[in-house]
């Protein structure tokens, strides 16, 4: 018998659990709360429609339809496990607009073995998600974010990005959150899928296998990053933690830099993608030529600059002639140039073509095709800069922070 309107049910037999299992349509409306204190089975025939409030106290299942509204930003489907670990399992994808983990179980306290969709806001407020021991994959929409990670919730797994929206990837390992950001790609309908692994990745990339350049490489952790959908390019952010980051690596050095490596499978090599690091966010930003798997290593670097432009990275937009505007020394010399600005979550606040230091220009203010807060003043902060400019028939690039006071 199927579910034809709103209904709850709770069952106990002999300490076992009870189960709510839909056969039919389920539809919950705006402003209604529903809640299965056991488990929630939605077979092949199943169709549930959440536009209000779901509260799932056992295991999900889905074999069969699960979505919500669009338009509305209504759907809300709260895991909250008040007897153990909870399985979120299924043959058919499950469409939340927003969810919420919330299970004080001992971690990992979901067991991800189906695929979800998140449209709106996922809350991490407390419980591991793993997806990486029972093959599940959580996918973030065209306009969901997510609050509230930490050490103690996060996805142990792969999560999918979709969208054109610069995105920190809500990822960690053995009880370790790690934080992993890309800028927006040009398409919205292309995608990303990372994984942290607080593993050596050595094993199965040997790290004796390295351009020259690569002195030391990450022993320790390492990512991976693919582009699972469309063409687009974006600027890889890796975060480093004290407890995990070898000590090594994170030494200033004379003659060697933190940068972020990649291993290059059509050269059989790990391959050096750059990178500048911001001790105050413990991050390496750069813009990468490639993906798959990404770690830290020290880089051998050379004291004598390989470009002929001076970057003066202070902008105090106050009017007084003094840093008033992002200044580049020569760039002029090199009209086929673009100069692009980040911010620290790896937003796209400025893009400037012909940047000449004069009309067109950087002043502290977000504008051209930039992604946020067109035409408005921007914060003290730092910020990520890429330039990439023509020399005859090479094209160089150029990137650093930047610091708006």
């Amino acid at each position: 018998m199927g579910l034809t309107a709103v209904l709850a049910v709770s069952l106990s037999l002999q300490g076992t659990w009870g189960q709510t299992v839909n056969t039919g349509t389920m539809t919950i409306a705006p402003g209604t709360e529903v809640s299965t204190l056991g488990h929630f089975d939605n077979t092949e025939n199943g169709d549930v429609m959440n536009d209000g409030i779901f509260y799932i106290y056992g295991n999900w299942n889905n074999d069969g339809l699960v979505s919500f509204t669009p338009g509305q930003d209504t759907g809300n489907t709260l895991f909250q496990g008040i007897y153990g670990k909870q399985r979120i399992s299924g043959n058919m994808p499950s469409d939340f607009y927003n969810i919420l983990f919330d299970n004080p179980a001992s971690q990992p306290a979901f067991e991800l073995s189906g695929d979800i969709s998140i449209s709106g806001l996922a809350g991490f407020k407390d419980g591991i998600v793993d997806g990486d021991a029972f093959g599940g994959l959580v996918t973030f929409q065209q306009g969901a974010t997510h609050d509230r990670v930490a050490d103690q919730s996060f996805v142990d797994g792969q999560v999918r990005k979709i969208g054109n929206e610069a995105f920190v990837y809500p990822i960690g390992d053995e009880k370790m959150y790690r934080r992993a950001a890309t800028t927006g790609p040009a398409n919205p309908d292309d995608h990303f899928t990372s994984q942290y692994i607080l593993e050596n990745s050595d094993t199965r990339y040997p790290h004796l296998e390295k351009e020259v350049v690569i002195d030391r490489i990450d022993d320790a952790e390492y990512w991976e990053i693919n582009r699972t959908n469309g063409n687009s390019s974006v600027v890889l952010t890796l975060s480093w933690d004290n407890r995990t980051t070898p000590a090594g690596l994170l030494a200033e050095e004379t003659g060697r830099d933190l940068h972020i490596v990649r291993w290059d499978e059509i050269s059989g090599q790990w391959v050096d993608e750059g990178g500048v690091a911001n001790v105050e966010e413990k991050t390496v930003t750069t813009a990468v030529s490639g993906y798959g798997i990404f770690t830290f290593a020290k880089v051998l670097v050379e004291d004598t600059p390989e470009h002929d432009l001076i970057v003066y990275n202070g902008v105090s937009p106050n009017g007084d002639g003094r840093n008033d505007f992002f200044f580049i020394k020569g760039l002029e010399r090199y009209p086929d140039n673009t100069v692009e600005i980040y911010n620290r979550w790896g937003v796209k606040v400025y893009e400037g073509r012909g940047y000449d230091n004069s009309a067109i220009r950087f002043d502290g203010y977000s504008h051209g095709r930039a992604t946020v807060n067109s035409n408005k003043m921007l914060p003290t902060g730092t910020y990520f800069y890429i330039i990439k400019y023509k020399e005859g028939n090479a094209t160089r690039d150029l990137s650093g922070y930047l610091y708006i006071n």
